[in-house]
């Protein structure tokens, strides 16, 4: 199977076209997974051994994140994270203490003098350098994938959940006023993404929904999330990006609204609440779909096991185009590494649309 990166090969199957093979979707695989594939030591800051994994391992791209918040590293890498040590906890006690610092555990915007004093010009300065770096390492027809997003997570997070909550119903403009700021925030990262032809999509990373349903009211999200995310995907196809969304949860009461949207894949269209055989006959047509192997599978199954699943949606899910195959979620450091390399090597052996 041909393992040299080719972003045309995404291309195709976003744009529900049969490519030579069915491409490998992650947008988060952990550094010690990273590690044992590449047999080199990989972190944040090992740029060469990141990418020597994506390629390696048969991914068209590799993600690099240019956002506020971190994937998956929430509290230990992210962007705003350092940013409020600096400049709102520097002379605290609190400083060392990530539970205290960290937006997970506590808010820090409850009113509008809050809002007005939160070091909002230090937050606008995303750095994309990462992007600039990694342009003379990509091999040939190898792109980036810019991790954005999180305008809903973050403005949530600044303020608290249940305190988001209540200002949704006591004080919207105060939230309305918030979301506006995150979303221009990352506007600006885009508008330096929009510079740089090696990046080939955006991939924008926002939980909107719990197990049983959407996080707050649909008609929440329409008045204050989605049309952000629309004026995204805007700005994206004009300038010839593709535009993909993550979320967790039930979103069936938000998919006709983030078709909408104008996104082109969205992911992981969660095994734990839905199926996605029924989503790709219900809105294959209209979306490609990322995703979505189990990451409990991945984590305690049997390789056999993880075997006869990515077997399963490779026939069910991938004919016609319009997916990508990948875990569930992200591939965490407690995955097992030998589930992780069945999920790809299967995916590899049995993909070929030409075998077919």
């Amino acid at each position: 199977m041909e393992l040299q990166p080719d972003f045309e090969r995404l291309r195709k199957a976003v744009n529900h076209e049969e490519p030579d093979r069915l491409p490998l979707w992650e947008g988060i695989v952990d550094y010690s997974i990273m590690s044992k594939f590449t047999g080199k030591p990989v972190n944040a800051d090992t740029l060469d051994t990141q990418l020597e994994f994506w390629a390696g391992a048969g991914y068209d791209f590799i993600p690099l994140n240019v956002g506020l918040l971190t994937p998956g590293k929430v509290t230990q890498e992210s962007a705003i994270m350092q940013i409020i040590r600096d400049t709102m906890l520097e002379d605290t006690a609190d400083v060392n203490n990530e539970k205290e610092w960290s937006v997970e555990n506590r808010g820090y915007i409850k009113d509008r003098k809050s809002f007005e004093e939160f070091p909002w010009e230090a937050a606008s300065r995303i750095d994309v350098s990462k992007l600039h770096q990694v342009k003379e390492l990509l091999p040939n027809k190898m792109k980036v994938i810019a991790v954005s997003g999180k305008i809903f997570t973050l403005t949530w997070m600044l303020m608290g959940f249940s305190d988001f909550c209540i200002a949704l119903l006591d004080d919207e403009k105060l939230v309305a006023d918030i979301f506006e700021k995150v979303a221009n925030i990352q506007f600006a990262a885009l508008d330096e993404i929009f510079k740089m032809s090696h990046v080939g999509a955006v991939f924008i990373v926002d939980d909107l929904a719990f197990g049983n349903g959407p996080m707050i009211a649909p008609s929440a999200f329409r008045d204050h999330v989605f049309p952000w995310y629309k004026e995204i995907a805007v700005r994206c196809h004009e300038n010839g990006l593709l535009y993909f969304q993550h979320t967790d949860g039930n979103i069936l009461p938000l998919m006709e609204d983030l078709i909408d949207i104008g996104l082109d894949a969205l992911h992981p269209i969660d095994p734990t609440c839905l199926d996605i055989v029924k989503m790709k006959e219900e809105y294959g047509d209209a979306i490609c779909l990322l995703g979505n192997v189990s990451n409990e599978l991945l984590s305690t199954g049997t390789v056999e096991e993880v075997r006869n699943e990515v077997k399963r949606l490779i026939d069910l899910v991938a004919p016609g185009g319009g997916y990508c195959l990948g875990s569930g979620n992200s591939v965490p450091d407690w995955a097992r590494f030998e589930n992780y390399m069945e999920m790809r090597n299967t995916a590899l052996e049995f993909g070929g649309y030409g075998k077919r």
